[in-house]
């Protein structure tokens, strides 16, 4: 025997239009929303995601769109936004760009193609920059990226403090010859790598710089490099998780140590970075509070569309280890 909408109505004790609203994300009370579940449970009822997406004209879905699902980061992330679109009754596609400008133009039309209610998008340099140009029937929260001149509402790190923090840190440690490595596909790394600059200057330091694929592999070569050649420097910042990994791959490649031969810092508090070597000096970032502050820009978006876009900036963490360790005897 089918169960509708009907016959759940029955079991919670409210009317139909009340379960519709309820299953839909739409405005009940935290009680109702959970008589209606608990109805839902107890009935065995499956929506007909098919017929109610022919009557709205919608799907009651939301695309997540990030640049590397393999950083952890972006992971963690993905987990929170699910986390609140649950809640709201929202399902999520989730697609996976490899940095990709193409991708991203395949998967921006996919989510026409789906009808969803909103995307919530890490891009590329090169399709923020063309964001505000594009005619999109659906709106779009930036999470880690942001063109606040595309015109949509955005949630990131405040990069710039976050990588002077870091700069400030190996220089109170004693370090001075301090280089930056920079993933060279979003705004993230140009945001950080001008912090790591203005505030290397601002100490009477002269920043190293290098920008270089957001992959492990190519941090790995480039730290790789500048062992081999003498030059290396006496710390190192990476700007992302991946480019983190690949700089610990290549110290130990090479044989030398951390910090004794190179101390290292970087973004991104994953689990790994405890473990590795004396531990890594790293930037947590909110990851949780960034998924869930785009899922609640992007309903409130569908609320009130005509509101003022909005920039979200929340502030990192320092959280110092074995990696930064003061350089004795300090120096003046």
């Amino acid at each position: 025997m089918t169960v509708s909408i009907k016959d759940v109505a029955r079991a919670a004790g409210v009317s139909p239009a009340t379960v519709s609203r309820a299953l839909s994300g739409g405005k009940v009370s935290a009680e109702l929303r959970a008589q209606v579940e608990d109805a839902v449970h107890r009935t065995g009822y499956r929506p007909n995601l098919s017929a109610r997406r022919l009557r709205s004209q919608e799907s009651q879905t939301i695309g997540l769109i990030v640049a590397d699902i393999c950083n952890p980061f972006f992971t963690a992330v993905a987990r929170a936004v699910e986390d609140e679109a649950y809640k709201a009754g929202l399902r999520v596609i989730l697609c996976n760009t490899d940095e990709n400008p193409e991708k991203e133009s395949m998967y921006l039309q996919l989510m026409e193609e789906e009808r969803v209610t909103g995307v919530i998008f890490a891009p590329t340099r090169a399709t923020a920059g063309r964001l505000g140009k594009l005619r999109l029937n659906y709106p779009i929260v930036l999470i880690d990226r942001a063109d606040i001149a595309s015109g949509q509402d955005a949630v990131v790190l405040d990069n710039a403090a976050a990588a002077t923090m870091l700069v400030e840190h190996l220089h109170g440690q004693g370090y001075r010859h301090i280089a930056g490595l920079f993933g060279n596909a979003s705004t993230t790394g140009i945001e950080r790598h001008a912090g790591f600059t203005a505030a290397m200057q601002r100490l009477g330091l002269q920043p190293e710089s290098r920008f270089v694929a957001p992959s492990i592999e190519a941090a790995e070569a480039e730290i790789a490099s500048w062992l081999s050649h003498g030059h290396a420097p006496e710390a190192v910042v990476a700007s992302n998780g991946l480019l983190l990994m690949g700089v610990v791959k290549a110290i130990r490649a090479a044989g030398k140590r951390i910090p004794e031969d190179l101390a290292v810092a970087g973004f991104d508090n994953e689990s790994w970075t405890e473990l590795a070597g004396p531990g890594l000096t790293v930037i947590e970032q909110p990851v949780a509070e960034i998924g869930r502050t785009a899922m609640h820009l992007l309903l409130e978006r569908l609320e009130t569309p005509g509101a003022p876009v909005r920039k979200v900036v929340l502030g990192g963490r320092c959280v110092v280890r074995g990696s930064t360790k003061a350089v004795q005897p300090l120096l003046a």
